[in-house]
């Protein structure tokens, strides 16, 4: 293995080790200094600095988004949008990565076991800045329940129950388990006084790393969205809410952009369609998927050849089928590879979107076809090998730049929700209400902005789901959209058809074991 790859693999074993350390299902923490506490008890007494704690509990959420294994890859390499093969014997890891991809994780499997923790502890500590001992500000208050609804609702989204323990109850108290309806409830709750409290949307905010009404209203709407899967069906008012959030989102001067890839230079996003970011690096949403040859100014180890995209996934996208070169036909979204003539020390070679076919790069003052370790010209394939996830190469599968080294090798800045998303929210609740005509007019809206991408002459539900992956792929949201239009147990490259239960995720064996009110999702 190269250098980056230990790297890799020492992310991995951290977000392992943290997870052990940490009790899943009691939820037990240890003393610090942002607890006040008497006694031999340690009873709470509330969080002496909710300042500071706010701070550790948005950092939390920023570590965790840098992070490739864990949340990021629940989300993406368990659809349709990512893959992670085994290329010889790298990225071979014990299979932890081929079994995300075709579903067939157990309850000790790390990933599941690391998000589990993260989240639920994550939960706690939002409840205690909550908590009137703590003597928070209205304000601060406001985030943490907007915190602990995003947190809980990634627990209710990934396993459909929740522990839930008050701080005051000590760590020796057993965690109630909320159901999935309870805590669809304790989140809409929140969200709702949280939106109260905010601070007013600015759209053109330079930093947009702590929530304002808009965030909170957004991941409402994402909620609300969801309701048919977490309740069995959507309620009287649950997509007319969604319509509701988004038109006071843009209200706020929230608006769709163009230059699409434009989006996504961190780490400041003052455009109009950036409503929440942090300033997690890019460097694994980028790394991870490019050559150990594809180096850069600022990372002259180059990649680390491991995430790559689906053909299938590619086929979504408007284009010639052979090529993605830059100044193509190909539709804005799909990105381009650049060509020889095109590299410069500017962009050092890396373009956006998909790569594949023959990569170039910036070497000495002059611009160079790439090789691979063999010598061979360094050409991503959009084949995997034929024996599916293991017995890859080095070139096979196209590679996914949102965030490129274009911008800088390891620049700050990851989107966490984009006005284009609530945009299609909304047009799908639109759908979803059975006005076609409406919903299309909206989606369409989006695609006029969005250069070689031309209007779509009809929509339905399968049409929606291809175009929020277009719109929004590697966002973090392809599992949770694939859950709700009924598609996530369906077959995919190297991936059988299910039965459906990996919609959630089993609880973990260690949870099991600490909390008897939980109980084992059906399927494990």
């Amino acid at each position: 293995m190269k250098k980056d790859n230990k790297f890799r693999n020492r992310v991995i074993m951290s977000s392992i080790t943290l997870g052990l350390l940490f009790n899943a299902c009691t939820l037990d923490i240890n003393e610090t200094d942002s607890l006040k506490t008497r006694g031999a008890s340690a009873v709470f007494n509330g969080v002496a600095d909710p300042a500071g704690s706010l701070n550790n509990i948005y950092n939390a959420i920023q570590g965790q988004t840098e992070d490739q294994a864990n949340l990021y890859a629940l989300t993406e390499v368990s659809t349709d949008e990512l893959l992670v093969p085994t290329r010889g014997t790298d990225w071979g890891d014990n299979g932890i990565w081929r079994t995300v991809h075709v579903h067939t994780w157990g309850p000790t499997h790390n990933f599941v076991v690391g998000v589990w923790n993260d989240k639920n502890g994550a939960v706690l500590r939002c409840t205690e800045v909550i908590d009137p001992l703590s003597n928070a500000t209205r304000q601060q208050v406001a985030e943490a329940k907007f915190a602990r609804a995003y947190n809980m609702w990634i627990v209710m989204d990934f396993w459909g129950q929740v522990p839930f323990r008050k701080p005051t109850d000590g760590p020796d108290v057993i965690p109630s388990v909320l159901t999935r309806s309870e805590a669809y409830n304790f989140i809409v709750k929140d969200l709702n006084e949280a939106i109260n409290d905010l601070p007013n949307s600015v759209p053109t905010a330079s930093s947009k790393t702590r929530p304002v009404k808009a965030t909170a209203r957004f991941l409402l709407a994402k909620v609300k969205l969801n309701s048919n899967i977490y309740n069995g069906a959507y309620g009287s008012t649950d997509l007319d809410d969604v319509i509701s959030l988004v038109n006071a989102i843009e209200a706020d001067g929230y608006a769709l952009v163009g230059n699409y890839f434009d989006i996504f230079k961190g780490p400041n996003y003052s455009n109009t369609d950036v409503i929440w970011a942090v300033n997690a690096s890019t460097g694994n949403r980028m790394w991870n998927s490019l050559h150990y040859n594809q180096s850069h100014t600022g990372n002259g180890g180059g990649g680390w050849n491991g995430f790559s995209t689906l053909t299938e996934f590619y086929n979504k996208f408007q284009g010639p089928a052979a090529t993605n070169a830059i100044g193509g036909a190909q539709e804005e979204r799909r990105g381009y590879t650049h060509t020889l003539a095109s590299t410069n020390a500017s962009n050092q070679g890396f373009g956006f979107g998909f790569q594949f076919g023959q990569m170039y790069g910036w070497r000495n003052g002059a611009a160079v076809a790439l090789q691979d370790r063999t010598q061979k010209p360094l050409v991503f394939t959009l084949q995997f090998a034929a024996s599916g996830l293991i017995g890859n190469n080095e070139v096979t599968g196209a590679r996914l730049l949102k965030y490129s080294p274009a911008n800088g090798a390891f620049t700050a800045g990851v989107v966490m929700a984009r006005f284009a998303d609530a945009h299609l929210m909304r047009a799908e609740a639109i759908l979803r209400k059975g006005n076609a005509a409406s919903a299309l007019t909206e989606v369409n809206k989006l695609r006029a902005l969005r250069t070689n991408t031309p209007p779509l002459a009809s929509i339905d539900l399968a049409g929606m789901l291809d175009e929020r992956g277009r719109e929004l792929y590697t966002e973090g949201w392809r599992r949770n959209d694939m859950i709700r239009f009924g598609v996530f147990k369906n077959a995919k490259e190297f991936k059988p058809i299910g039965d459906g239960h990996t919609d959630l995720f089993p609880i973990p064996a260690s949870a099991l074991l600490s909390n008897p009110g939980l109980k084992q999702n059906p399927g494990y």
